[in-house]
């Protein structure tokens, strides 16, 4: 699940995934693949990040994301600690196969817990952050600017919420973002039901105001049907190639796709 893509200099694709082992014995580990045409990725056979055992990673490693910066690829992922708590934690090396754990990333703002899913962006030598968060029984986006990735991150205004009767009416989490225009993002969003039944969308917004311009009313991927307790699809990354995107996401937390998105003029999409 949580597949992240990202293009290497030399145009192949590469991808982090979270993998659950059979026993149960973690969260997962997270793992790299490559692939010449993004479709079809052959992965290592040996994760690239997994738990340890005295660290705030202990239970399990989940929600790659990956930026290349400054000549090294940092990693931003969850880790789930020997409590089951959840924290954002980062990693960095010349290449995915030399990442080293770094710590804490960035740690919950008040009111909030369990902070997960980044979706980090790098502009300008300005970082942003989208993040999933608890509060109450749902969880919701959080937003956060930072000065390097280990921060310190300040929490800014958030951005959208859930609607009552829509596919989005509880839960909210992070997904990827269409930058051409930082002012005005697109994302593609996860959003959910109380009872935990996911689907993709998108919203664009003005990001110096933080208004909601734009949002879709159904889902854009649908939940594929519920699977072994199941019945979410979520977004994790794109390559964004002009006049397409190529959207990757998981169903179930069993398989992982891609969408195809088209542009068309002033169509929109």
């Amino acid at each position: 699940m949580s597949p992240y893509v990202w293009r290497h200099l030399d145009g192949s694709l590469g991808v982090l995934v979270r993998a659950v082992p059979g026993d149960d014995a973690s969260t997962g580990s997270i793992w790299y693949g490559r692939s010449g045409d993004g479709l079809s990725f052959e992965v290592e056979d040996r994760p690239v990040l997994s738990p340890d055992v005295d660290g705030p990673d202990a239970n399990g490693c989940e929600d790659p994301t990956a930026i290349l910066h400054g000549g090294e690829l940092i990693v931003f992922y969850t880790g789930v600690d020997a409590n089951g708590d959840g924290h954002l934690l980062w990693a960095s090396g010349a290449d995915v196969r030399a990442l080293e754990k770094r710590g804490v990333a960035a740690k919950a703002f008040r009111g909030e817990r369990d902070i997960k899913e980044a979706e980090v962006a790098v502009r300008d030598g300005r970082w942003t952050m989208g993040y999933e968060y608890a509060r109450g029984e749902a969880s919701l986006i959080g937003y956060a600017e930072g000065d390097g990735p280990a921060g310190p991150w300040r929490e800014t205004k958030h951005g959208f919420g859930a609607r009552a009767d829509r596919f989005d009416s509880w839960h909210l989490s992070p997904g990827p973002m269409l930058l051409e225009d930082p002012d005005y993002p697109i994302m593609f969003y996860n959003g959910a039901t109380r009872d935990g039944v996911w689907g993709i969308g998108w919203v664009v917004f003005d990001h110096p105001n933080n208004h909601v311009l734009d949002r879709c009313a159904e889902p854009l991927i649908a939940p594929p049907g519920e699977e072994g307790g199941r019945n979410l699809a979520f977004a994790a990354s794109l390559i964004d190639e002009g006049n397409r995107v190529r959207l990757y996401f998981s169903y179930n937390d069993r398989s992982c796709h891609c969408a195809i998105i088209e542009r068309r003029g002033d169509d929109g999409w």
